[in-house]
């Protein structure tokens, strides 16, 4: 799974959530795109399971780029555990997506087989997101 190799703090703030993308609008390496059309926190197994089922899809005959990457740490406490008690340990990361982000490009498909393929990818998602072509 996905996770930065190392971090300046272990943990941190939730910020705000809203707003729309200002970064990654444009597909910049492949031909097809997944653009998200809603935000969400999309955790690092859940890009995981989006590559694994496009990978599996597409097989050799093409290239799979994942253009977010899971860098924001999200804490829990376990549960039935009392009010107070400081902040939670670790437990996983998450990437901030926003709306008209493209989190997935495949090259070397033709259109129906990339379309299936990152199709697939949008129901292992916690958001909306639609297909685009360059």
């Amino acid at each position: 799974m996905l996770m930065p190799k190392k971090t300046k703090y272990r943990k941190e703030h939730k910020r705000r959530r809203g707003g729309k993308a200002t970064r990654s609008l444009t597909i910049s390496f492949g031909s097809y795109g997944l653009k998200a059309t809603t935000e969400c926190w999309v955790s690092s197994r859940q890009i995981e399971s989006a590559r694994r089922v496009i990978s599996k899809y597409i097989k050799k005959s093409g290239k799979l780029w994942i253009r977010i990457f899971p860098d924001k740490p999200v804490t829990d406490h376990g549960g039935e555990m009392p009010m107070g008690k400081g902040k939670g340990s670790l437990d996983h990361y998450v990437a901030v997506v926003k709306p008209g982000t493209i989190m997935f490009e495949v090259e070397g498909l033709d259109e129906e087989t990339a379309k299936e393929a990152l199709g697939l990818a949008a129901h292992k998602l916690p958001l909306k997101a639609k297909f685009i072509s360059k």
